[in-house]
């Protein structure tokens, strides 16, 4: 019913009589000898692993940064860098958070960067937020300006904004 094409086969006529390696495994031998093939793109998608939690009862005086994922159930009085960052919705968070994947169910006080933004309708947010995409919740809280960038990440790119006038 469905046959393989020659198109897809290897066109190549043979020089040598001698045995030919299989097809599978010359690939293999070749993208061991180029190193772009070794080193992982940067754009390559991350396992996921299980998130680092810090519980509802501890307190974290200082910054907390990872390459990995991490959710905050307690207190941190600190900056947090982080690939996804939630908090969750018992924690309070006195610092900047920054991360690709931010989700904020509890409160934070200080600027919020991340590339995806998204306020719950439990979150309390008193500060910027800096992002790429960006939702709010119905019901959520907020308190200070949004501010759009094609990379929010980028350290010192951001310039403190200027309070409401009164």
């Amino acid at each position: 019913m469905f046959s393989k094409t020659r198109v897809t086969e290897n066109t190549r006529p043979q020089q040598s009589s001698g045995p030919q390696p299989a097809p599978e495994a010359a690939a293999p031998a070749a993208a061991e000898r180029t190193p772009e093939a070794t080193a992982a793109p940067a754009s390559a998608p991350r396992a996921r692993t299980t998130p680092s939690v810090l519980s509802s009862d501890l307190t974290v005086v200082g910054n907390i940064k990872t390459q990995g994922d991490i959710q905050v159930e307690g207190t941190v009085e600190g900056d947090i860098r982080a690939h996804q960052l939630t908090v969750g919705e018992s924690a309070t968070i006195k610092g900047e958070i920054v991360g690709d994947d931010v989700i904020v169910h509890g409160r934070v006080i200080g600027r919020v960067r991340g590339l995806k933004v998204r306020l719950t309708a439990s979150a309390r947010v008193e500060g910027d937020i800096i992002h790429k995409t960006i939702a709010i919740e119905s019901g959520a809280h907020f308190e200070g300006s949004v501010q759009r960038q094609e990379d929010p990440l980028a350290n010192g790119g951001t310039k403190k904004l200027a309070p409401p006038a009164e």
